[in-house]
Order: C-alpha cells, then structure tokens, then sequence
C-alpha cells in the first residue's frame, strides 16, 4: 500500500473543521466496545472445524472424463461423485486437463479436488443447469437454474485444490441478462432479467409457496457459481474461480463454512465474491477478491421472505484477505431483513480506483434487520472511489415502508486510509439513528470532501486523524 503524508491546503483544512454534522445525540463514551469483544473469536473459531475425508480417490477420467476442453464431462462428474458418496466418501480427484461440464451436485463426504492445471470449464449451454434446484435468488427462494456447483442439505463437501474453476461469464454467455448497458454485455433487444426479477419478487410478497415460485428457463435469473443450501461441515480452499454468471460463493443456511485461500476474479455485473446468506460460523480467510460488485457481502434474505425464513447470518470472521475492484469490501446488506450479528473482520487490503467503499452497510424500511456487534480491526485501505465507511438507509428504495432497520454496535479500530473522497458517508433516520459507532485509532488521509454525518448516536471518536487534523465530533 502507498504510504505518504497528506498534503492539504489550509483553505480545505478549514473546510473539514467546519463541516456540519447531522448527529443525534453523539457521546463521547468509548467505553462501549473492548478489546474483549475480540476474545469471542477463539470461541467461534473452536466451531469452525473444516471437514475431513478419507483416502479413497476416485478419478474423474476413470468415470469417462476427457480433458480435451470439448468432451461434455457432466455424467462423468456424476458417476465419480456418486460412487464417491455411496462408498463412504473420499476425492473426486480431478488431474491436470480441460474438463467441460453442466452442473455439478456435490454430496455428502465428497471432496471435489482439483491439482495444479487442472480446470473444471462449465458449459455455456444453458440446458446443463436443468432440472430446476431449490435456490434462493437475490434473496428469495425460488426454484431455478442449478448453480453451478449445488448441494442440498448435504454434510462433509469440499471444494480444494489449485486448480481453475472456470463459469464462462461474459459480455457473451450469462452476463447481458443482466439488463443493464452499463454493468454488464447487455444490448438492446436481447433477453434480460427484469421481468423475472419483478415476477419473483411479487410472488414472495404475496406469499406463494417458494416451490410454485418456478423461474428458469425464460425468466434469465442468473445462477450463482456455487451454491451450498442447508448444508454443513463446509470446506473450500486453494482454488481460483474465475467469471461466474452472477455471485461467486454462497452458502444459504449453512453451519460451519471454511473459505480460505480462494481467489475470486470477475468483474461481470453481481458478480460478488463470498455472500454467506443466513449462515452461521463462517471463516473467510486469506481470500483474494477482484469482483464486478460487493468482495465480501452477508445476507439473510429479502424483505417478506427474509422476515418469513427469519435466521440472521452470525458468527463471520473474516482474516487477512485481499479485495481489489468491487462495489465494496466487507458489506452487510442489502438483503438484510433477517438479520446479522457477530461479524469480525481483521488484517485485510483494499485498493483500488475501482473499489467504490472498504466498509459498507445497505438496507432500507423494506428490507429492515437488526445489524449489530460489527467489529473491524487492522485494515489498509489504499484507495476507494467513494466513502471508506458507509451505512446508507435508503439504499434503492429508500424510506418507503414500515420496517424500520437497525443499526447498532460498530467498532472500528486502526483502519488507515491513504484516499477517498469520503471517510463517513452515514444517512440513517431520526426514528431509527445508528446506535454505538466507535472509530479508534484511524487515520484518513487524502480525503477530498466533508463528511455525511445524519442521525447517529453515541458516536465515539477517540485517536482519528482526518487529513492530518484530529477529528472532533460537533
């Protein structure tokens, strides 16, 4: 990370003194949060146990695999996998080759291994993501195109190795349905997914049993890469995955999830990088992120049927990770509304021209949720496009409904920022004001505009440099 000293001009300097901040009731208690608070992580961590297999291989190419990059290799995978499952679990062991194939549905104490040069290609035809799988779709569960790797209420399931995981997302395949000329490939006249979206959305208001919610093949609701759905005991580790059709890694009411060692790359419209969704015990550890939107983004579900599911996402911890481009670094929301609590985020980089936030909280009176005991620690920031901080109410529809979100216990400790052109950009309510934000031990450096302050209470700043300044809450 560029390490310099800030050079402002007095004139911008006492601008930054005098910026008005829309605070209510802003203390100066930092005794709120402790170091303590840390010493819960020892204890989630003794929960996160990555699964363990036994030594038994099963070779795709003895199932009939072909690495050529052209043989459909999807009943391959199947065969291997299957036989894997039924003879008490072990490798699906994928050698060094091309490997094209449709979905892929792990099961119970399978190990999906791939060694160096190996790369497991997933076809660009469509059909390879049918039948139909319980899903949940930005939030609300629908029955839709399989994602590309599927698991369904399975235990003991691995994704390791240091081979290459590639989707085929591109302006070409996946990406224009979208629908939306600038964040993705698409052009006028070709499919999209509004119509879809909307129609899923209305069904999951109007409380249509998540079975009859059938998207598919005509709604262009694009499928996440891997998808692990009530499943636990969850490992995926050393692999690079590369251009998905929309988010990358996403566990939905999971337990006991290790991520670590994972490059994420795609810059194609959603594509996020790690999304635990209503999932419990998570590691997210020594991960490099490069992604079309949010690095790392934790979820419970989408207004009516986030409050009907009602499981937040607790327990997340994530460590030493990279994050590159992306919409924002570690982000709780925006489909929020069962709630999320206990996040731990420590040790992590994040730079670029092209990362618009590091920390980020989204959500609105729909999709409302209690987020709480969010604790940030030892982050360099080199540059972000907007706020290095940023919690926003009114995130896409803004102020419009009855559920009210909440916001509560912050802390944030040595972050040091070289560039942004926001440090805080914070629009709550008055009704509902973020509660015990603690910045400590900060350094913002660069910082081109005053801060966005409204509606906070018991605000804690101790030890914050603003371009050179100590910060001072007025």
């Amino acid at each position: 990370m560029m390490k310099h000293k800030s050079k402002i001009v007095n004139s911008v300097l006492a601008l930054f003194l005098v910026s008005t901040f829309i605070v209510a009731g802003c203390a100066s208690n930092t005794n709120n949060h402790t170091s303590d608070d840390w010493k819960q992580v020892d204890t989630i961590l003794s929960r996160i146990v990555p699964p363990s297999f036994p030594e038994k291989v099963f070779n795709i190419t003895s199932y009939g695999a072909i690495g050529n990059g052209k043989e459909d290799c999807t009943d391959a995978f199947r065969s291997a996998i299957e036989a894997c499952n039924q003879n008490g679990g072990g490798v699906v062991y994928v050698p060094e080759g091309i490997f094209l194939t449709g979905a892929i549905h792990l099961k119970s104490n399978v190990n999906l291994h791939l060694v160096e040069n190996a790369v497991i290609r997933f076809s660009d035809d469509k059909t390879k993501y049918l039948p139909m799988v319980f899903s949940r779709w930005e939030g609300v569960e629908c029955m839709n195109y399989s994602s590309l790797i599927y698991a369904y209420g399975q235990e003991n399931i691995a994704i390791t190795g240091k081979g290459v995981l590639d989707g085929q997302g591109s302006n070409e395949n996946w990406w224009p349905w979208k629908g939306k000329k600038d964040d993705g490939g698409w052009q006028e006249g070709q499919p999209h997914q509004k119509a879809g979206r909307d129609l899923l959305f209305k069904m999951a208001e109007e409380n249509v049993p998540p079975e009859e919610r059938l998207m598919g093949e005509g709604y262009y609701l694009r499928p996440n890469f891997v998808q692990f759905y009530k499943s636990k005991n969850i490992l995926i580790e050393g692999v690079t995955f590369k251009d998905s059709p929309m988010w990358f890694i996403h566990p939905v009411l999971c337990e006991n999830v290790s991520v670590i060692g994972v490059t994420v790359k795609g810059l194609g419209p959603n594509n996020d990088g790690c999304n635990p969704e209503s999932s419990k015990d998570v590691l997210i550890k020594d991960c490099y992120f490069d992604t079309g939107d949010d690095c790392i983004a934790i979820k419970s579900g989408r207004n009516n049927d986030g409050r009907r599911i009602n499981v937040p996402s607790e327990n997340i911890i994530i460590q030493n990770c990279i994050m590159k481009e992306g919409h924002g670094g570690v982000v709780m929301g925006s489909e929020i509304s069962g709630g999320v609590r206990n996040v731990f985020a420590e040790n992590c980089e994040m730079s670029s021209p092209n990362l618009d936030r590091a920390i980020r909280i989204k959500t609105n009176s729909i999709r409302g949720g209690v987020i709480e005991n969010i604790f940030v620690r030892n982050i360099t920031v080199g540059q972000v496009s907007d706020a290095v901080i940023r919690i926003n109410f009114y995130y896409e529809e803004g102020d419009v409904s009855e559920f009210t979100p909440v916001v509560r216990n912050i802390h944030i400790d040595n972050l040091t920022s070289e560039k942004s052109p926001y440090a805080f950009w914070i629009k709550a309510y008055e009704r509902s004001p973020v509660e015990n934000l603690v910045i400590e031990n900060c350094t913002f450096n660069n910082v081109s505009n005053p801060n966005v302050i409204e509606n906070v209470k018991d605000f804690s700043v101790k030890s914050v440099k603003l371009n050179g300044e100590d910060m001072v809450i007025k």
